[in-house]
């Protein structure tokens, strides 16, 4: 009885044996033909065209290029209008400088012209006080020339509201409409540009009899 027990459980053995020996059956062949593939693909270069990548890259350097030249023009564009504009403002600068001290400068001529003008009878010729004066002026109107200051020819010519202001006017058929008859303030320019009007009276022509006629009625009826 013991040998019988013993040999079965060498038979136990055996078979617990060649089960724990038995090769375990996987899927390998499924891996190496399913992840072993998508790894490939993973890690595969993708192919590209080397002439359409130069192409692109052309592509953009043009464009790149392109706009940078535009900077460039309007860069230059804005600097040489700059350029002209403070040579502009500088010119007019130095032409314009004095422009307040000319003009502060005007009443004093004024009243040298009409010093002279009332001591201008016979009586007065010769005069020291007087040449003095007219020597006065001379220096001053010099000084003016040489700083590009000069009057304006008004009288005679026809009136101009750019460079005259009329404060009168003057029924006359002696001169034609809007001719500058008399000069009240003489105007100047300084480098083409009005430092100060002429004040000036300019003719009118004159109404006809009869408007004045029923003009002085109506003043009497009134």
């Amino acid at each position: 009885m013991a040998a019988k027990k013993k040999i079965k459980i060498d038979s136990e053995s055996s078979e617990n044996d060649s089960k724990e020996k038995k090769p375990v059956e996987t899927d390998r062949g499924d891996d190496k033909t399913g992840a072993v593939k998508d790894s490939d693909k993973a890690t595969k270069p993708e192919i590209t065209d080397p002439i359409k990548e130069l192409e692109e890259k052309l592509k953009t350097a043009e464009e790149s290029a392109k706009e940078s030249y535009d900077r460039f023009l309007r860069v230059s564009a804005e600097f040489e209008n700059y350029k002209k504009r403070a040579a502009r403002e500088m010119d007019d600068f130095r032409k314009f400088a004095h422009q307040s001290l000319v003009k502060e400068l005007l009443p004093i001529v004024d009243n040298l012209e009409l010093a002279i003008r009332s001591s201008g009878d016979d009586a007065n010729v010769g005069n020291g006080l007087v040449d003095g004066i007219s020597l006065t002026l001379k220096e001053i109107l010099k000084v003016f020339e040489k700083n590009h200051v000069k009057p304006i020819e008004a009288l005679g010519k026809s009136f101009d509201p750019r460079y005259h202001e009329a404060v009168m006017r003057e029924e006359t058929d002696k001169h034609p409409e809007n001719t500058i008859t008399n000069e009240l303030q003489k105007g100047y320019l300084i480098h083409e540009r009005l430092l100060r009007p002429s004040m000036v009276v300019v003719a009118a022509a004159k109404a006809p009899a009869d408007d004045k006629k029923k003009d002085g009625k109506q003043q009497d009826d009134e």
